[in-house]
């Protein structure tokens, strides 16, 4: 026994001697996992659902009238569909829909400004009445009552409407057309079916009829 612990060591000298490599017969511990890149949560944010989102005369969700372009961006998203046109002259009134907003919304921006947010074909947004594009306008008239003011449709044919109701005691003026910078009011299009086709929210260019203008 003695001579073999005697033959083990001067094999163990031996092999130091020769600058080989000596395995002390221990596994090496296994690497670390590397988390996937959904642990890592590296995916892009998906746009909200629209049931969290209320169109207001005030604003959407994060949105609020009167935001610059900037702040408009951080809170939901760049263009994105940045090589469409969105208006005439984009430098003082241009339309385009947010990348992280949720489905047909779309935001009007005047002079640097928020001025109206919009709801289009597709969207499940709902206005602070619970009234979404699709719905009778029955429901609109009978949401807002007195309250309601109903003007023709500029290109469809009646029973075709603008539904617009304004908020606090803003008042039309000559030709039905309110002018007062801080007024604030929802505007519901209405089709020759009588259904809900577009909502406007903001400013005073919810009365546009046609994109800017």
């Amino acid at each position: 026994m003695r001579n073999l612990h005697l033959l083990a060591a001067c094999g163990l000298l031996l092999s130091c001697a020769r600058g080989e490599p000596v395995s002390d017969n221990r596994a090496e511990p296994p690497a670390a996992a590397q988390p996937s890149a959904a642990q890592r949560n590296e995916t892009a944010p998906a746009a909200p659902a629209a049931e969290t989102w209320v169109l207001t005369s005030e604003g959407l969700g994060p949105l609020r009238i009167g935001m610059t372009l900037a702040e408009v961006t951080a809170a939901a998203g760049p263009d994105s569909d940045p090589q469409g046109v969105g208006g005439p002259e984009p430098e003082s009134c241009d339309q385009f829909r947010p990348e992280r907003a949720p489905k047909g919304v779309i935001v009007m921006v005047e002079e640097g400004r928020l001025t109206r947010i919009s709801l289009d074909e597709g969207s499940r947004v709902a206005t602070d009445r619970g009234i979404r594009v699709g719905d009778p306008a029955g429901r609109v008239r009978a949401a807002y009552g007195a309250a309601l003011s109903e003007s023709p449709h500029e290109y469809v044919e009646a029973p075709a409407a603008y539904l617009t109701h304004w908020a606090g005691n803003v008042r039309p003026g000559e030709g039905g057309y309110v002018e007062e910078p801080a007024a604030r009011g929802i505007r519901y299009e209405t089709d020759e079916r009588q259904r809900v086709t577009v909502i406007h929210g903001g400013g005073t260019s919810i009365q546009y009829v046609e994109g800017c203008s």
